[in-house]
């Protein structure tokens, strides 16, 4: 009774519109007053506070900042240059130098909207030039953005890291394989929509202009080795990880390219503040939701009533993927990530999988929200820059969606693709 009313209230206050954390403290609230099922007031505050309360959570706010000021400092323009430099001359090679830029920025920003916007008002324009649709081009570079949250630092890997308590640098080593992959079956469906459109690429870069872009972006392509190296390294924590980032995205901006002013600065702080708020908020509700599950025995119900339906484990996984697949649909990253966590641990864990193996899944399969509709925001701010509509870019991109689907499979039913590394 009490899950029926818990799940029930949670989404009719979504079909009506309402903000997912409200939604989410409504829905624990309602239950609680109604059956009182150990849910208190005070508890409910204390949940909220704790969960905001963390040394990892402050993960979250650097990296955001970290993205927008490299955004902001000519990071993104100065990757694309030299990713087209070097295949920009073959059928394809703007667009492949497109999900090479977004798998780079991704390394810096853990952010998919924020990827797509940095990126797509330097690249959407240049494939339209070069013969691209609009709705493609969209398409595109919104695919290309759900690499945003795949590859470290990833914000909602930091999330599931902090619900689940598993380590967020495994996450992070983890998720280089699949967010590699993911780049590369975007480059294929860019190979095969360009032979079959007859796409041409630009002219030949000679090696001495490859030379310098490479050396103009290299403050962009170090800075996803500092990060990573350094945590592997033990040198510093994740957390501490998103603070040299933006120590570092300062500096090259404002005294190496020179391209970050003050006034840029405020405005960047500012539009972090916003996004954060947002963000907490989210995972300080999602916190009540977790402990509301804990105390009303839900993981083990959903785990018994799995089970009770099949035991096979390539059955148990494929439902696991398909309940992913339509929360990412409908619930925003960060809160999906939040609030399923911690029912999905415990049921793919019967099925054999590794927690930061089920981390990975879980953010590789959520992230295809992004361009799916109703929600997908990848796919509203790219179709915007694009000049076209959204369904016509939601069309569009099917084929590569397909192929970012097929990724998350690999991931659920070969373990060496996200544990390589560990």
């Amino acid at each position: 009774m009490a899950l029926v009313l818990l799940f029930g209230v949670l989404f009719l206050l979504l079909l009506a519109g309402v903000p997912i954390a409200y939604c989410i403290l409504a829905a624990c609230v309602l239950t609680a007053l109604i059956l009182d099922p150990g849910v208190s007031a005070p508890m409910i505050a204390q949940t909220m506070i704790t969960a905001n309360d963390s040394f990892p959570i402050m993960a979250i706010p650097f990296f955001i900042l970290s993205g927008l000021i490299m955004g902001k400092g000519g990071i993104s323009r100065r990757l694309f240059e030299a990713a087209s430099a070097f295949v920009g001359h073959i059928p394809g090679g703007v667009g492949i130098a497109a999900v090479i830029t977004a798998m780079f920025f991704s390394a810096i920003s853990g952010s998919g909207p924020a990827t797509v916007a940095a990126i797509g008002g330097i690249m959407i324009p240049e494939m339209i030039k070069l013969g691209y649709s609009r709705q493609f081009s969209a398409a595109l570079i919104a695919a290309a953005g759900t690499i945003g949250v795949v590859i470290p630092p990833s914000i909602p890997l930091v999330v599931f890291g902090v619900v689940t308590g598993t380590s967020i640098g495994d996450l992070f080593f983890a998720a280089v394989i699949p967010g590699i992959l993911m780049a590369l079956v975007l480059i294929l469906w860019v190979i095969f929509h360009a032979r079959k459109h007859s796409v041409k690429g630009t002219a030949r870069k000679d090696w001495p202009d490859r030379g310098k872009t490479l050396v103009s972006a290299i403050w962009g392509l170090l800075l996803p080795v500092i990060i990573l190296g350094g945590i592997y390294g033990g040198a510093f924590t994740p957390t501490e990880a998103a603070v040299i980032a933006v120590v570092y995205g300062v500096i090259v901006g404002c005294f190496i390219h020179r391209e970050l002013k003050f006034r840029d600065l405020l405005e960047t702080f500012g539009s972090a503040a916003m996004v954060t708020s947002s963000i907490m908020i989210i995972v300080a509700a999602a916190a009540v939701f977790s402990r509301f599950l804990a105390i009303t025995d839900t993981p083990a119900t959903i785990v018994d009533s799995l089970t009770g339906f099949s035991t096979n484990p390539i059955v148990i996984i494929l439902m696991a993927n398909l309940i992913l697949l339509l929360l990412g649909t409908f619930m925003e990253t960060i809160a999906a990530v939040t609030i399923i966590s911690p029912i999905l641990v415990p049921v793919l864990a019967i099925a054999g999988m590794d927690p930061v193996q089920i981390g990975v899944l879980v953010v590789v399969i959520v992230s295809l929200g992004f361009i799916t509709p109703p929600l997908g925001v990848n796919m509203f701010i790219a179709a915007n820059v694009a000049k076209t509509s959204s369904e016509k870019a939601f069309g569009a991109v099917l084929p590569g969606l397909g192929l970012l689907i097929l990724v998350g499979l690999l991931v659920s039913f070969i373990p060496p693709i996200s544990l390589a590394f560990l």
